[in-house]
């Protein structure tokens, strides 16, 4: 009997496509989750690569008889039913978030994308952005922001 690729039901955290893959495959589910994200990380294709194969593999639960234009709308449609509700689980978190944090975390994330765009636009008076210290620097004023937020959301 011939083993059939599916995307899995039971082992999913996003589309099932690892999870499919590690049944297949007779192989961890989650060393092929980090594997995607090396490969996205690395040479960049992990994250065409799984979208690709979400929408061309069938589900578990899908018919046999289905055709290719079918698999694809239906994974689209799963898609875009799953970042819908990420959209609405992020706006209820956000409205429960400290609004200081929130704006500073979006000012400093304005004020660099400024800096990109005027140092692609060729001002050369924008050199700071590409400094060593700059990145490191924002990350852990961030980081910081973050976490005096949970350390004040634990004291109260």
């Amino acid at each position: 009997m011939a083993k059939t690729l599916y995307r899995s039901n039971t082992d999913s955290m996003l589309g099932g496509v690892c999870g499919g893959l590690g049944a297949y495959f007779d192989f961890d589910s989650n060393l092929i989750r980090l594997l995607f994200v090396v490969l996205a990380v690395a040479p960049g294709i992990g994250i065409p690569a799984y979208i690709a194969l979400w929408l061309l593999v069938p589900e578990e639960s899908q018919q046999e008889d289905s055709t290719i234009p079918d698999r694809i709308r239906e994974g689209a449609e799963e898609m875009a039913d799953r970042a819908r509700h990420l959209g609405d689980q992020l706006k209820h978190k956000s409205g429960s978030a400290a609004p200081v944090a929130s704006f500073a975390v979006g000012a400093a994330l304005i004020v660099v994308g400024i800096g990109f765009l005027l140092r692609n636009l060729g001002f050369t008076w924008m050199n700071w952005v590409a400094r060593v210290w700059v990145w490191p620097s924002l990350l852990i004023v961030v980081g910081l922001v973050f976490l005096w937020r949970w350390i004040r959301d634990r004291t109260d």
